[in-house]
Protein backbone atom coordinates (compact mmCIF):
# COMPACT_ATOMS: atom_id res chain seq x y z
CA UNK A 1 0.00 0.00 0.00
CA UNK A 2 1.61 3.24 -0.99
CA UNK A 3 -0.44 6.44 0.14
CA UNK A 4 -4.16 5.52 1.93
CA UNK A 5 -5.88 7.89 3.64
CA UNK A 6 -8.92 6.73 5.25
CA UNK A 7 -8.84 9.78 7.94
CA UNK A 8 -12.56 10.69 9.29
CA UNK A 9 -13.87 14.07 7.72
CA UNK A 10 -14.60 15.14 10.55
CA UNK A 11 -13.95 18.26 12.79
CA UNK A 12 -11.48 17.70 16.13
CA UNK A 13 -10.62 20.61 18.72
CA UNK A 14 -7.92 23.01 17.66
CA UNK A 15 -4.57 21.83 19.69
CA UNK A 16 -3.42 25.42 19.00
CA UNK A 17 -0.25 23.84 18.74
CA UNK A 18 1.41 24.12 15.46
CA UNK A 19 3.99 21.02 13.89
CA UNK A 20 6.62 21.60 11.46
CA UNK A 21 7.68 18.75 9.08
CA UNK A 22 10.65 18.51 7.75
CA UNK A 23 11.74 16.51 4.41
CA UNK A 24 14.82 13.82 4.32
CA UNK A 25 17.03 13.48 1.39
CA UNK A 26 15.39 12.36 -2.02
CA UNK A 27 11.91 13.41 -0.74
CA UNK A 28 10.16 16.73 -0.89
CA UNK A 29 7.15 17.90 1.12
CA UNK A 30 4.96 16.12 -0.95
CA UNK A 31 5.97 12.95 1.42
CA UNK A 32 4.72 14.60 4.39
CA UNK A 33 0.80 14.57 2.48
CA UNK A 34 -0.63 11.94 4.74
CA UNK A 35 1.14 13.27 8.25
CA UNK A 36 -0.30 16.30 7.40
CA UNK A 37 -3.86 15.76 6.80
CA UNK A 38 -4.20 13.35 9.65
CA UNK A 39 -1.98 15.89 11.90
CA UNK A 40 -4.76 18.43 10.98
CA UNK A 41 -7.49 16.62 11.36
CA UNK A 42 -6.39 16.19 15.16
CA UNK A 43 -6.13 20.00 15.39
CA UNK A 44 -2.92 20.84 14.69
CA UNK A 45 -1.61 23.75 12.49
CA UNK A 46 0.93 22.38 10.12
CA UNK A 47 3.27 23.47 8.07
CA UNK A 48 5.94 21.54 5.81
CA UNK A 49 8.80 24.33 4.21
CA UNK A 50 10.90 22.43 1.94
CA UNK A 51 14.59 22.11 1.58
CA UNK A 52 15.80 24.93 -0.46
CA UNK A 53 15.71 23.62 -4.35
CA UNK A 54 13.00 21.19 -3.41
CA UNK A 55 9.70 23.25 -3.54
CA UNK A 56 6.95 22.19 -6.18
CA UNK A 57 6.30 19.30 -8.57
CA UNK A 58 8.42 16.62 -8.77
CA UNK A 59 9.02 16.78 -12.01
CA UNK A 60 10.33 20.28 -11.90
CA UNK A 61 12.39 19.31 -8.68
CA UNK A 62 13.92 16.34 -10.16
CA UNK A 63 14.43 18.06 -13.61
CA UNK A 64 16.26 21.37 -11.27
CA UNK A 65 18.12 18.93 -9.23
CA UNK A 66 21.14 19.46 -10.99
CA UNK A 67 21.15 23.42 -10.95
CA UNK A 68 19.80 23.88 -7.43
CA UNK A 69 20.48 21.32 -5.75
CA UNK A 70 23.91 19.75 -6.30
CA UNK A 71 26.20 21.35 -3.76
CA UNK A 72 23.77 21.98 -1.15
CA UNK A 73 25.37 20.89 2.20
CA UNK A 74 24.23 19.86 5.65
CA UNK A 75 24.92 23.47 6.78
CA UNK A 76 22.76 25.35 4.18
CA UNK A 77 19.55 23.27 5.27
CA UNK A 78 19.70 23.91 8.97
CA UNK A 79 20.24 27.43 7.84
CA UNK A 80 17.36 27.53 6.00
CA UNK A 81 15.05 25.92 8.62
CA UNK A 82 16.50 27.80 11.64
CA UNK A 83 15.74 31.05 9.56
CA UNK A 84 12.13 29.99 9.25
CA UNK A 85 12.12 29.29 13.35
CA UNK A 86 13.50 32.38 13.51
CA UNK A 87 10.54 34.05 12.48
CA UNK A 88 8.08 32.17 14.41
CA UNK A 89 5.79 34.14 16.67
CA UNK A 90 5.89 30.65 18.39
CA UNK A 91 8.04 27.64 17.87
CA UNK A 92 6.71 24.45 16.82
CA UNK A 93 6.86 20.66 17.24
CA UNK A 94 9.50 20.10 14.53
CA UNK A 95 9.26 16.57 12.84
CA UNK A 96 11.66 15.33 10.95
CA UNK A 97 11.92 12.02 8.30
CA UNK A 98 15.82 10.69 7.94
CA UNK A 99 17.92 13.43 7.63
CA UNK A 100 15.37 15.91 8.04
CA UNK A 101 15.57 14.05 11.45
CA UNK A 102 18.81 14.79 11.98
CA UNK A 103 17.93 18.62 11.24
CA UNK A 104 15.23 18.26 14.32
CA UNK A 105 18.08 17.23 16.52
CA UNK A 106 20.21 20.33 15.66
CA UNK A 107 17.47 22.18 15.69
CA UNK A 108 16.07 21.08 19.19
CA UNK A 109 20.05 21.17 20.85
CA UNK A 110 20.06 24.80 19.65
CA UNK A 111 17.25 25.99 21.38
CA UNK A 112 14.43 26.16 18.68
CA UNK A 113 11.22 24.11 18.75
CA UNK A 114 8.78 23.25 21.44
CA UNK A 115 9.52 19.56 20.81
CA UNK A 116 11.52 17.43 18.30
CA UNK A 117 10.61 13.96 16.64
CA UNK A 118 12.75 12.23 14.72
CA UNK A 119 11.58 9.58 12.18
CA UNK A 120 14.20 7.41 11.58
CA UNK A 121 16.78 10.49 11.77
CA UNK A 122 20.00 10.14 10.46
CA UNK A 123 22.68 10.04 12.91
CA UNK A 124 24.51 13.12 14.67
CA UNK A 125 28.12 12.58 14.62
CA UNK A 126 29.22 10.17 17.58
CA UNK A 127 26.85 7.77 16.77
CA UNK A 128 29.16 5.05 15.33
CA UNK A 129 26.73 2.26 15.10
CA UNK A 130 27.11 0.74 11.45
CA UNK A 131 25.15 -1.86 9.75
CA UNK A 132 25.68 -3.66 6.32
CA UNK A 133 22.06 -2.66 5.67
CA UNK A 134 22.83 1.39 6.08
CA UNK A 135 26.29 0.57 4.12
CA UNK A 136 24.21 -0.56 0.90
CA UNK A 137 22.05 2.26 1.20
CA UNK A 138 24.17 5.05 0.60
CA UNK A 139 26.56 3.29 -1.46
CA UNK A 140 24.72 4.91 -4.32
CA UNK A 141 26.21 8.35 -2.96
CA UNK A 142 29.43 6.98 -1.82
CA UNK A 143 30.46 4.67 -4.41
CA UNK A 144 31.68 7.86 -6.43
CA UNK A 145 33.72 10.44 -4.27
CA UNK A 146 32.67 13.19 -7.28
CA UNK A 147 28.71 13.04 -5.98
CA UNK A 148 29.67 15.02 -2.87
CA UNK A 149 28.75 18.21 -5.68
CA UNK A 150 26.18 16.29 -7.89
CA UNK A 151 22.43 15.88 -7.49
CA UNK A 152 22.26 11.97 -7.23
CA UNK A 153 18.84 9.32 -8.39
CA UNK A 154 18.67 6.55 -6.96
CA UNK A 155 17.33 3.95 -9.13
CA UNK A 156 14.62 1.89 -8.67
CA UNK A 157 16.31 -0.73 -7.49
CA UNK A 158 17.89 0.84 -4.67
CA UNK A 159 15.22 2.65 -3.92
CA UNK A 160 13.00 -0.13 -3.01
CA UNK A 161 15.82 -1.97 -0.73
CA UNK A 162 16.74 1.80 0.79
CA UNK A 163 13.10 3.10 1.61
CA UNK A 164 10.66 0.97 0.86
CA UNK A 165 11.76 -3.12 1.56
CA UNK A 166 8.62 -4.18 2.75
CA UNK A 167 6.67 -2.70 -0.43
CA UNK A 168 5.67 -5.18 -3.16
CA UNK A 169 7.39 -4.14 -6.35
CA UNK A 170 4.56 -2.89 -7.82
CA UNK A 171 3.48 -0.60 -4.67
CA UNK A 172 7.51 0.17 -4.12
CA UNK A 173 7.31 1.44 -7.81
CA UNK A 174 4.81 3.59 -7.24
CA UNK A 175 6.39 5.29 -4.60
CA UNK A 176 9.50 5.66 -6.21
CA UNK A 177 7.32 7.34 -9.11
CA UNK A 178 4.82 9.81 -6.22
CA UNK A 179 7.85 11.15 -4.15
CA UNK A 180 11.80 9.95 -5.35
CA UNK A 181 13.90 13.37 -6.60
CA UNK A 182 17.93 13.33 -7.43
CA UNK A 183 18.81 14.67 -4.04
CA UNK A 184 22.30 16.14 -2.93
CA UNK A 185 24.92 14.01 -2.11
CA UNK A 186 27.14 16.14 -0.05
CA UNK A 187 24.95 16.06 3.38
CA UNK A 188 26.18 12.20 3.31
CA UNK A 189 30.08 12.63 2.92
CA UNK A 190 29.57 15.75 5.43
CA UNK A 191 28.13 12.79 8.22
CA UNK A 192 30.57 9.97 7.05
CA UNK A 193 33.82 12.13 7.77
CA UNK A 194 32.54 14.00 10.43
CA UNK A 195 34.26 12.60 13.51
CA UNK A 196 37.36 14.26 11.06
CA UNK A 197 36.19 17.85 11.38
CA UNK A 198 35.91 19.63 14.88
CA UNK A 199 33.05 21.54 13.44
CA UNK A 200 31.39 19.31 12.13
CA UNK A 201 27.51 20.54 11.27
CA UNK A 202 25.99 17.34 12.62
CA UNK A 203 27.41 18.10 16.08
CA UNK A 204 25.41 17.68 19.15
CA UNK A 205 25.75 18.51 22.68
CA UNK A 206 24.12 14.75 23.85
CA UNK A 207 24.35 16.67 27.54
CA UNK A 208 22.39 19.51 27.32
CA UNK A 209 20.08 20.03 29.99
CA UNK A 210 18.15 22.90 28.75
CA UNK A 211 16.97 21.70 25.26
CA UNK A 212 12.98 20.50 25.22
CA UNK A 213 11.70 17.44 24.59
CA UNK A 214 13.16 14.74 21.75
CA UNK A 215 11.32 11.66 20.61
CA UNK A 216 13.25 8.82 18.37
CA UNK A 217 11.47 6.71 15.98
CA UNK A 218 12.71 3.60 14.47
CA UNK A 219 11.42 1.16 12.03
CA UNK A 220 12.22 -2.63 12.85
CA UNK A 221 12.85 -3.30 9.18
CA UNK A 222 14.30 0.69 8.41
CA UNK A 223 17.37 -0.56 6.23
CA UNK A 224 18.84 3.47 5.08
CA UNK A 225 18.81 4.22 8.93
CA UNK A 226 18.44 0.98 11.30
CA UNK A 227 16.81 0.41 14.26
CA UNK A 228 20.10 -0.30 15.96
CA UNK A 229 21.80 3.22 14.75
CA UNK A 230 18.61 4.67 16.15
CA UNK A 231 18.70 3.20 19.76
CA UNK A 232 22.08 3.73 19.66
CA UNK A 233 21.45 7.38 18.77
CA UNK A 234 19.64 7.64 21.65
CA UNK A 235 21.39 5.99 24.41
CA UNK A 236 23.90 8.95 23.69
CA UNK A 237 21.56 11.10 25.37
CA UNK A 238 21.82 8.90 28.87
CA UNK A 239 23.76 11.50 30.48
CA UNK A 240 20.80 14.38 30.22
CA UNK A 241 18.27 15.35 32.26
CA UNK A 242 16.14 16.39 29.62
CA UNK A 243 13.07 14.82 27.95
CA UNK A 244 14.57 12.19 25.31
CA UNK A 245 11.95 9.34 24.77
CA UNK A 246 12.49 5.94 22.05
CA UNK A 247 10.02 3.77 20.10
CA UNK A 248 10.07 1.15 17.42
CA UNK A 249 8.05 0.51 15.53
CA UNK A 250 7.87 -3.54 14.42
CA UNK A 251 7.70 -4.06 10.95
CA UNK A 252 8.29 -1.02 9.65
CA UNK A 253 10.67 0.32 6.72
CA UNK A 254 12.30 4.05 6.11
CA UNK A 255 9.14 4.91 4.10
CA UNK A 256 7.48 5.09 7.70
CA UNK A 257 5.21 7.44 7.10
CA UNK A 258 3.62 6.89 3.83
CA UNK A 259 3.55 2.65 3.66
CA UNK A 260 0.21 1.22 5.45
CA UNK A 261 0.33 1.73 9.18
CA UNK A 262 1.26 5.21 8.99
CA UNK A 263 -1.91 6.67 10.71
CA UNK A 264 -0.63 4.39 13.91
CA UNK A 265 2.73 6.89 13.70
CA UNK A 266 0.68 9.94 14.09
CA UNK A 267 -1.55 8.76 16.39
CA UNK A 268 2.10 7.65 18.85
CA UNK A 269 3.47 11.49 18.06
CA UNK A 270 0.09 12.82 18.79
CA UNK A 271 -0.02 11.35 22.30
CA UNK A 272 3.65 11.84 23.01
CA UNK A 273 2.90 15.50 22.19
CA UNK A 274 -0.25 15.57 24.40
CA UNK A 275 1.36 14.04 27.26
CA UNK A 276 4.86 15.79 27.15
CA UNK A 277 3.75 19.93 26.51
CA UNK A 278 0.99 19.02 28.89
Amino acid sequence: MVSVNNTPKTETNDKNQTIMLIHGLWMTPKSWDNFKERFQWLGYHVTAPAWPGHDGKIEEVGRNAPEKIADLSLEDVIKHYKDILSSMDEQPVIIGHSFGGLVTQILIDQGLGAAGVGLDAAAPKGVHKLTYAELKSTFPVLSRPGNRHKAVALTFEQFHYGFANNMSEENAKKAYDLYAVPDTGKPIFESLFDDFNRNAPDTIDYNNENRNPLLLIAGENDHTVPAAVTKSNYDKYSKSNAITDFHEFKGRSHLILIEEGWEEVVDYIDKWITNTLK
